[in-house]
């Protein structure tokens, strides 16, 4: 589709014009912009421009719905009108950065060390879901699984297995990886910390307990002047790595101010690397271990001795977290439980809220094609099939929370769908598409509850919509009438 120039200069002039644009980049749907004050956008003329299917402010950056493709046709025009373009995404969030109070700057910093991430997760999870298809005895035939049908294809299925398995096993090396990157040290650094803390020669904390003893088993030490320190390994663990990278790029950054060029190279990172290194495995480790134990048992006490109330209290705010950019904390509190326990209670809630904001979104679908409205009816379509694939910001944004309505009843489902998943405690084994095909994530056991859950975020949010939107008219007709 061709890009009108003059629908670009009008999407400049609406949100304030381009002495208003601090920094502008575009992501695969949106234009994403740092603004100098939201509060000179004209949202009602920028919505009317044909080009645009939604606009919305999010982690303060404005960012305008465009389309895939599109945008980046838009987005030259952008930046040969503005010169504000040209932005990475870092610049732009930097640039936003600027406006956040203290937990606002956390909450986006664990955004920006675990959306990278993101992809190999959801990729290891969806691995992870195919060999549970394969492997899992009763699925398909009674007593039998694919490869007991099948055994030619046991050593794919194994190999699968590995693969999928390898994000999770040395999550510490992406963590310090990203982490690195957001702290501003050297990234390479921060995979040579995840390795170590990695080692395959570290005993792992899976293997602990002694089955035949009956009790844990002795842990490997170090004599460290005296002291003995644990030989463990760190594999799936979320908080020591952050933490340790953190004072890695601390440490680094220091040296790098203070250590002749000539000898940077020879100097700089053994003496970090080596430096960190060892306050992780004496005191970072052990006592963020000790902590991330308790935020794990804190979540699991609740969903087993509450299920019902975590899971309906989290199902209602998820998704007005999203509007705040506060759940990007519960992505590493996921992967920390999973680290921790095997498995997370919160993933599959986050599936369930995506569906339901798709669902929403055809319910206003039906509206909008009922008032012949067909810039507003084809957002709410797409919109809905792309929340129903896991990606809720067109729908949240475009569709639901300008009607308010269908987001009221999105939420509403999510929290009853909740509370019945932790009424159950239904957990996901790992963290994979949160849509539809997410149930290939769920723990062997729960798929058939989770498929429950997931037919009621797919029907309900439709039907309470179009409920709604009777009450919205007929409170219109009153007021109409006063």
């Amino acid at each position: 589709m061709a890009v009108n120039r003059d629908d670009v200069k009008a999407i400049i002039d609406a949100v304030g014009g381009k002495e208003n644009v601090n920094a502008a980049t575009h992501c695969v749907t949106r234009l994403r912009l740092a603004l100098e004050d939201e509060s000179k956008v004209d949202k009602e003329k920028l919505d009317s421009i044909d080009l645009v299917k939604g606009s919305f402010a999010a982690n303060n950056q404005f960012q305008v719905v465009i389309g895939q493709g599109t945008v980046n046709e838009a987005f030259k025009i952008f930046e040969e009108e503005t010169g504000k373009g040209g932005g990475s995404k870092d610049e732009v969030k930097a640039a936003a950065a600027q406006k956040m109070n203290p937990i606002q700057r956390f909450i986006k910093m664990l955004g920006d060390i675990f959306i990278p991430i993101l992809p190999a997760i959801v990729t290891a999870g969806l691995l992870l879901g195919i060999n549970n298809l394969l492997t899992v005895q009763g699925l398909f035939w009674d007593n039998d699984s694919v490869i007991t049908r099948f055994p030619g294809i046991e050593g794919i299925a194994s190999m699968i297995n590995f693969i999928a398995v390898a994000p999770f096993i040395f999550l510490p090396v992406l963590i310090g990886w990203s982490a690195m990157k957001v702290f501003g040290g050297n990234p390479l650094l921060g995979i040579a910390l995840g390795v170590a803390l990695c080692h395959p020669d570290l005993a792992s904390q899976y293997g602990l307990f002694d089955a035949e003893a009956g009790e844990l088993a002795d842990i490997p030490t170090w004599n460290f002047f005296g002291l003995q320190i644990e030989q463990l390994n760190y594999q799936g663990q979320v908080l020591p790595v952050l933490v340790a990278a953190w004072l890695l790029a601390k440490v680094e950054n220091f040296l790098d101010k203070r250590i002749h060029d000539m000898f940077k190279l020879l100097l700089v990172a053994p003496i970090s690397l080596l430096v960190v290194g060892i306050l992780t495995f004496t005191l970072i480790g052990p006592v963020t271990l000790f902590l991330s134990g308790i935020i794990s048992d804190s979540v699991v006490w609740l969903f087993e001795s509450a299920g019902i109330l975590g899971g309906a209290v989290y199902g209602l705010f998820y998704a007005p977290l999203v509007i705040t950019g506060l759940h990007h904390m519960f992505l590493a509190m996921d992967l920390q439980l999973i680290g921790t326990t095997g498995a997370t209670y919160l993933w599959p809630i986050l599936a369930i809220s995506n569906i339901a904001q798709g669902s929403a979104a055809f319910g206003a679908w039906v509206i909008y094609r009922q008032q012949k409205k067909k810039k507003e009816e084809g957002l709410a379509m797409t919109s809905g099939i792309s929340g129903w694939l896991g990606v809720t910001e067109p729908a949240m944004f475009g569709v639901n929370l300008p009607l308010k309505y269908p987001f009221l009843a999105a939420i509403i489902t999510t929290a009853f769908v909740g509370g019945l998943f932790g009424m159950n405690g239904l957990t996901a084994a790992s963290v994979g598409v949160g849509g539809v095909p997410g149930v290939i994530s769920i723990t062997e056991g729960f798929w058939l509850l989770f498929t429950i859950g997931m037919g009621i975020a797919i029907v309900v949010p439709f039907l309470l919509t179009l409920l709604f939107s009777r009450f919205a008219k007929e409170k219109t007709k009153d007021m109409v009438k006063d």
